[in-house]
């Protein structure tokens, strides 16, 4: 579906001109061009600290946590299996708040990655069945239970720390793109491009696992190996997007469908780059919503994306109910 391709990649660019040109300062098209050849005028500032590195790394975000939900979404077969409605972008900021309060001098990708592992291994423990299967809605609900205790204990750290510390945790915690500098944009960009080579390797795994475990094991796949790998790929794309702007709710979530909607796409690849361009695309318009919204004040890019992610899920809830799934 070549129209819905092109529609995809009209939304992402214009929303990536609107985020460079809106706030405080309005800027034209000529106004950026000649800050990003001149070097001169709002328009450098713009492009290279105010809103430049804030977008990239909004981009890089949004790619990276669509991935984590496409990969979920296509390897249980379920609309509602994401990182975050299963709590493992809740648990990966529960580590990185942990590693604060502690003083931990570990980087906070580290963290991130190491609470989001052992969230996806406490709900599989806790959603295996006495024959060693799993069942995709057992799984989904533990790991609601999994991101409700994940966001309980991190409100009470938050009572640990000094009211200033408190406040920056809450504000991260909710999902915040802040200050973003292009450290943080290198770091989602690096640690999504070589996820991104790991992942372009189970591609066919993931293709095979669509078939059916049996036909897919009949083909020579090791199923739960295969299933483990990808899991624990989606884990970390997550926790990519975790480390440098907090667990952003219901992006993973809406990314894949929006994307294979828009563009028609079939096939895992396909599908996995088209929720990367989705989850771009929405994370990129959150955070301009939240720049723009309230004059002079900038709103956690979390607040939007619940705002716009939470009418989704309760829609999804209700179709999933109707076709008697839940």
């Amino acid at each position: 579906m070549k129209g819905g391709r092109l529609v995809l990649g009209v939304v992402l660019l214009s929303a990536v001109l609107l985020s460079l040109m809106v706030g405080q300062v309005m800027l034209t098209p000529a106004d950026l061009w000649a800050g990003l050849w001149g070097g001169t005028g709002p328009g450098a500032l713009t492009m290279r600290v105010l809103r430049g590195p804030s977008t990239l790394t909004a981009l890089g975000l949004g790619a990276v946590l669509g991935i984590s939900g496409a990969i979920f979404q296509i390897l249980l077969r379920n609309p509602l299996a994401a990182p975050d409605v299963m709590g493992f972008t809740s648990s990966a900021g529960l580590a990185v708040l942990l590693g604060v309060t502690a003083g931990v001098t570990v980087p906070m990708p580290l963290l991130s990655a190491a609470g989001g592992l052992a969230a996806a291994v406490i709900v599989a423990v806790l959603s295996m069945r006495r024959d060693g299967s799993l069942a995709t809605l057992t799984l989904i609900l533990v790991g609601i239970g999994v991101a409700f205790f994940a966001s309980a204990a991190g409100s009470f750290l938050m009572t640990r720390l000094p009211p200033e510390q408190a406040a920056e945790a809450q504000r991260w915690l909710t999902g915040s793109l802040a200050a973003r500098n292009w450290g943080h944009a290198a770091q989602v960009l690096g640690f999504g491009a070589l996820l991104s080579l790991a992942l372009a390797l189970q591609v066919r795994n993931l293709a095979l696992l669509e078939l059916g475990d049996e036909l897919a094991a009949g083909l020579g796949l090791r199923v739960d190996r295969a299933r483990r790998r990808l899991a624990a790929t989606g884990v970390l794309f997550a926790a990519a997007g975790v480390a440098v702007a907090g667990p952003v709710p219901f992006v993973a979530l809406m990314a894949a469908p929006l994307g294979a909607r828009l563009t028609g796409a079939r096939g895992p690849a396909a599908r996995i780059l088209a929720a990367a361009a989705a989850g771009a695309a929405i994370t990129v318009l959150a955070d301009l919503a939240a720049r723009s919204l309230v004059p002079g004040l900038q709103l956690p890019v979390g607040v939007m994306t619940g705002i716009f992610g939470a009418p989704y899920l309760l829609w999804l809830l209700a179709r999933e109910m109707e076709a008697g799934d839940l």
